[in-house]
């Protein structure tokens, strides 16, 4: 991994002030961390179901996979399989709208109570 040399407290987005343990501990984390998990979990799950499943059905059902469907040529696998090209770009853009609707200002909130607070004087860190 190539380093640039510069200070990394040089970058205007680093605070090295900032008692992240509080940070982290904050309530504002917390539900910013709550409603994420809320969303990636079962959209993870979904998607792992419907990938394993066109996995399992191309391996144990081939006849099922291979009948013809909607015109000539096209077989369910070749549906399913497509399928997972659009489900892909369509829990990607769910995320996209879901973060900038909520989990950015969550974050933006979050960042703003980690800059206010600040370790005490003398303790760890």
């Amino acid at each position: 991994m190539a380093t640039t040399g510069a200070d990394p407290a040089a970058h205007s987005d680093h605070h090295a002030d900032i008692d992240w343990a509080a940070a982290e501990r904050s309530p504002e984390f917390h539900e910013l961390v709550k409603k994420k998990r809320a969303f990636v979990v079962p959209a993870t799950i979904f998607f792992l179901a419907w990938y394993f499943g066109f996995v399992i059905l191309a391996g144990y059902a081939p006849d099922f996979m291979g009948r013809e469907f909607l015109t000539d040529g096209l077989t369910v696998g070749y549906v399913l399989a497509l399928s997972q090209f659009v489900m892909t770009w369509a829990l990607g853009a769910w995320y996209i709208r879901k973060a900038d609707r909520e989990f950015d200002p969550l974050a933006e909130r979050a960042a703003q109570v980690a800059l206010r607070a600040r370790p005490e004087q003398g303790g760890p860190r």
